[in-house]
Parts: C-alpha cells; sequence; structure tokens
C-alpha cells in the first residue's frame, strides 16, 4: 500500500494488490513506514486504488471524458462513475464541467500533481521488484541533473556503463536545483547534479571538479557583443533575463553590489534553453553559465570580476538504492577518484 497524507486532514490511501509490503506513508516531503496494524489504524484515510488516479490523470490530460474512456478501452459510464466516487471518497470537487469539456478545479490541480507523483513511484516500483530476482542487472536509473557542463563527466560514466549492464536504462531529467531536490526527496530521482549555491545538508555528496562560469547571453548583432567582458556598469541599461533561484540570484546580487538595484529585470528563467530563445528574439540579456551548445546568432560574454560556481553529485542519505542504481553510484565515486588523482 501506499499512503499519501495531505497538509489539511485529508488523507489518501493508494491500495496495490500485494498483501504482503508493508504500506508506504507519503506527505509533506517524508517517507514513513507503517509498521504495524495498529499504527495504520492512527491514520484516518480514504482509499483509491491507483487504477482510478490513472483514470483521472487520463481525464485531466484530455479534458474530455469520452475521449478518455475510448484511450482507455472502458465505457463512459464507468469512467464518469469513477470520477463521482474519487470526488466523494476525497470530500472535493475535482472537475469543472461544461457541455463539451471537463476542466481541473484547484484541487483537481494538487491532485493531479500529487497522482503524477504517486503513479511514477508505483510504476518504478514494480520494475524493481519484476527485475529483482533476474541474474543480469536490469532497471532503470533516474538521474536529476541542471544544465552544467559536469554532464559530460557524467555521460563518460554512463556510456562505461552500458557496455558492461547494457540492460540498464536511464532516465534522465532537467531541472534546476530546487526541482531535482524535489524528486530526490520523494523517491522519484536517484542522483542528481546540483549547482551551487545549494543546501546539500540531506545529502551525501561528491564535489565535481568543473567549474561553471558565469556571463551573460546577448544577441551577436547587438552593441554589447563587441565586448569581450562585461562588468556590472555595463549591463545597467540593458533589459536582464535573471535566473529565478533565490540563492544563486542573491550570488549574483553580491556581484553587481551597489548595481544591483539599478537593474532593469525583464523576467526570470529557470532553464537557459527558453530563456535563450527570448534573448534571440531582443526581450533581454540573460544571465548564465557558459555551457558547450552553441546558440544561433547569440554571443556568451564572461562576467569581470569573474564568477564562478561549483557543481556536486547528490544522493539521498541513509537511502536505500536499487541494484542498478548502487552499482552506477560506486562506477561514479571510482571515476571521479580516478580523475581526481591525475590531476
Amino acid at each position: 500500500m501506499i499512503y499519501m497524507s495531505e497538509t489539511s486532514s485529508k488523507k489518501v490511501c493508494i491500495r496495490e494488490p500485494n498483501p504482503k509490503a508493508l504500506p508506504v506513508i507519503i506527505g509533506m516531503g517524508y517517507t514513513n513506514i507503517v509498521k504495524s496494524e495498529e499504527n495504520l489504524r492512527n491514520w484516518q484515510v480514504t482509499i483509491v486504488e491507483i487504477r482510478v488516479l490513472r483514470y483521472f490523470l487520463m481525464v485531466a490530460r484530455e479534458e474530455n471524458i469520452t475521449r478518455a474512456a475510448e484511450l482507455l478501452h472502458i465505457t463512459q459510464p464507468t469512467l464518469s462513475r469513477q470520477l463521482m466516487q474519487l470526488e466523494e471518497e476525497l470530500g472535493t470537487k475535482l472537475f469543472k464541467r461544461s457541455n463539451h469539456n471537463i476542466y481541473l478545479t484547484e484541487d483537481g490541480m494538487l491532485l493531479k500533481k500529487r497522482a503524477h507523483d504517486i503513479v511514477t513511484l508505483a510504476d518504478r516500483t514494480q520494475k524493481e521488484f519484476s527485475s529483482k530476482g533476474e541474474e543480469n542487472i536490469s532497471g532503470e536509473i533516474f538521474i536529476g541533473s541542471g544544465e552544467t557542463r559536469s554532464v559530460h563527466d557524467l555521460a563518460k560514466v554512463i556510456a562505461s556503463f552500458q557496455k558492461e549492464y547494457p540492460l540498464v536504462q536511464f532516465d534522465l531529467y532537467t531541472a534546476n536545483a530546487d526541482d531535482i531536490k524535489d524528486r530526490l526527496d520523494k523517491g522519484l530521482a536517484d542522483i542528481g547534479i546540483l549547482a551551487e549555491p545549494v543546501d546539500i545538508s540531506r545529502y551525501n555528496f561528491i564535489r565535481l571538479n568543473r567549474k561553471e562560469h558565469w556571463g551573460i547571453l546577448v544577441r551577436s548583432d547587438c552593441e554589447l557583443a563587441k565586448k569581450e567582458q562585461v562588468t556590472p556598469e555595463d549591463l545597467l541599461n540593458v533589459p536582464i533575463l535573471m535566473v529565478k533561484r533565490l540563492l544563486v540570484k542573491n550570488e549574483l546580487e553580491g556581484w553587481f553590489g551597489d548595481c544591483f538595484d539599478r537593474l532593469h529585470i525583464v523576467g526570470t528563467y529557470n532553464l537557459i534553453n527558453n530563456a535563450a530563445t527570448l534573448v534571440e528574439n531582443g526581450i533581454g540579456a540573460a544571465l548564465c553559465f557558459q555551457l558547450d551548445n552553441m546558440f544561433e546568432n547569440l554571443k556568451f560574454i564572461p562576467l569581470s570580476p569573474a564568477v564562478e560556481t561549483g557543481t556536486v553529485l547528490v544522493w539521498k542519505k541513509n537511502q536505500i538504492l536499487s541494484k542498478p542504481a548502487y552499482r552506477f553510484l560506486e562506477n561514479i565515486k571510482k571515476y571521479f577518484k580516478s580523475i581526481s588523482s591525475q590531476s
């Protein structure tokens, strides 16, 4: 069983058909194992099957019950009845209904996020147990990474690992450090590569060798593109696309000094590829890392004085990893130990 607790008094129990499995309570960033039925009785739960959550997610995606029922290979009345029962069990309206379409309410959007995490975790758990007795190591390794050049080192370890364990697949999720930590805490990622500054007190970590260099990404036909370096004063009259993460923003604020309050910040971003599109269309210049990918009609100019950022590879403390993830982590440790001894 998987139990999900919410911030309110509502608790949702997801029931799977394996009676021998210990239930797991997931909620508000922590996980507890229910060790006895007596412990379980202390929880007020509403029973919802994972199957029903899959129905709910399909309807949320299609915004049409008839179309969702066809894709799920069930009748439309059956699907409508399941959704109504789900709303009754949770004690809230999940959908706004019109003549032709169906839309999520605020509570529905919250459940969509939680349901997606739960279904993903359930699918992952099933895969791990289905491959547990296999002689050859197989399964998936889930990695979260920011847009950093340290991914080059990660790719080398993955290439070497796949030669040794060809049945293992990798799921690479790209996001900023805060999103990756959230996935690590929910058990949706095994390993993360995080750009500093970042709080890693809850994680084991390896500090990576590569440094990320900060600069400004501009159109190559703008006046600023003629410079080889930029100072805080150079950016005072430039529309700026600022990174969204607060810790990083505070770090850059220190570099700007007294100039920061005079900046013209037109927007924020969390991934550079989309921000680069805004730069190309003349919306602003993006403060970002120097990456190896080349953007057409854009130029990266380093900051002066230079600003460098480190990266760390992390995994949760006291976490029991799947066999593939454990083997992969051991390979990572060996790889970085070897390149550290060479430098």
